[in-house]
């Protein structure tokens, strides 16, 4: 089932409200509460995510439940990753961003044309069971 955003996406210590729209026109809101990462987070997590391959792809289907799992799991082995979303539509590979975030609990770092990068911090719950 394919999901789609409307939300702006702010880069600064402000909080954000994200709406996803599920295509049966359910409307869920989200609210991200957890502190938003400064600049200087975000200049050191370019360089290092510079170097990084994409590990998750956004096809033609969308953002389906497959590609939100894949993400998770990504997220809690490497932290730090990249995201290729195919498509043409500009505003429809921002919401789809949008609704990655979201459902990951992810922050996005950085934004150039298709490619994202995301990150999220290990929790001590995640440390506990990579090991």
């Amino acid at each position: 089932m394919p999901l789609k955003a409307a939300c702006t996406c702010t880069e600064g210590g402000f909080s954000r409200t994200i709406a996803i729209f599920v295509s049966r026109g359910n409307c869920l809101k989200m609210s991200n509460t957890e502190p938003l990462l400064t600049k200087q987070e975000i200049t050191e997590l370019k360089a290092r995510a510079h170097h990084l391959n994409p590990v998750v792809m956004v096809g033609q289907k969308g953002l389906t439940d497959a590609v939100i799992a894949e993400t998770r799991q990504a997220l809690h082995a490497h932290e730090l990753i990249k995201v290729r979303v195919f498509g043409d539509d500009r505003m429809e590979r921002i919401a789809i961003c949008e609704a990655l975030c979201a459902a990951t609990g992810a922050q996005l770092v950085q934004h150039i044309g298709k490619l994202l990068v995301l990150f999220r911090r290990r929790t001590e719950d995640d440390a506990d069971t990579a090991q």
